[in-house]
């Protein structure tokens, strides 16, 4: 049985956690980076590594780390979850680098320090972006800005680096990753302009002609012929 492996960052929490127990599910080996790599459990296939995102030697340690000579996907996920950065005159610079940095340039550092395993692997890359990268919502100036430019260098790297890889990116509303009832009164519990918040569906096998657009194929549309297949 081929082994595949996997870099997931923001992977002790939400989304990222939810991708990365969907993989070791599977029999993946994963790397599991976050700044908290506390709330990993051990399992069969998993590196918890601590990781700031926003340092250029951390990001470099820890795809050492990792290990993978060949690497099948790299998901890039991390990155503070609450958008909300306060009114525009009171945003400082230092804070608007804590959306940026992890965000936009740990995108681009994890791909670039990723890339000679990824080759060899002809692997994928899949952004996190968001909703929030076309649909604003108020004093998110700094999260807005980070996930429109995921966006776009999504579109670069898929055009520069296809067909070799395929670099796609996931633009997710809101999502409850906590599983529990949201208040009335919350952003969250409206879902947002979608009037509905996501969650998540552990142990669902992907159905047989899901499509997706492939990066490397300029709309080449590819199926999925079991849940294993990228």
């Amino acid at each position: 049985m081929v082994t595949r492996n996997a870099i997931v960052t923001g992977a002790a929490r939400g989304i990222g956690r939810a991708i990365t127990e969907a993989l070791l599910d599977r029999g993946w080996q994963v790397a599991a980076l976050d700044l908290d790599i506390d709330p990993l459990e051990a399992r069969e296939g998993l590196q918890a590594i601590r990781c700031d995102l926003g340092s250029e030697d951390d990001i470099r340690t820890a795809v050492a780390e990792a290990g993978f000579e060949t690497l099948d996907l790299l998901v890039n996920n991390g990155g503070p979850a609450n958008p909300e950065c306060g009114r525009l005159e009171e945003l400082t610079l230092e804070a608007w680098h804590r959306w940026i940095d992890p965000h936009l340039t740990g995108t681009f550092l994890m791909t670039r320090e990723a890339l000679p395993a990824l080759r060899k692997g002809r692997g994928a890359v899949v952004n996190m972006a968001s909703t929030r990268a076309l649909q604003s919502e108020p004093d998110t100036f700094a999260y807005a800005a980070a996930k429109g430019g995921v966006t776009s260098l999504t579109h670069a790297m898929a055009v520069s680096l296809g067909p070799e890889l395929r670099v796609n990116a996931i633009a997710p509303g809101w999502i409850n990753s906590s599983g529990e009832a949201l208040s009335g009164g919350s952003r969250a519990a409206s879902g947002g302009p979608g009037g509905r918040a996501g969650g998540y569906c552990r142990g669902r096998a992907l159905p047989r002609g899901c499509g997706f657009r492939d990066g490397a194929g300029a709309g080449r549309r590819r199926r999925h012929d079991s849940e294993d297949d990228l």
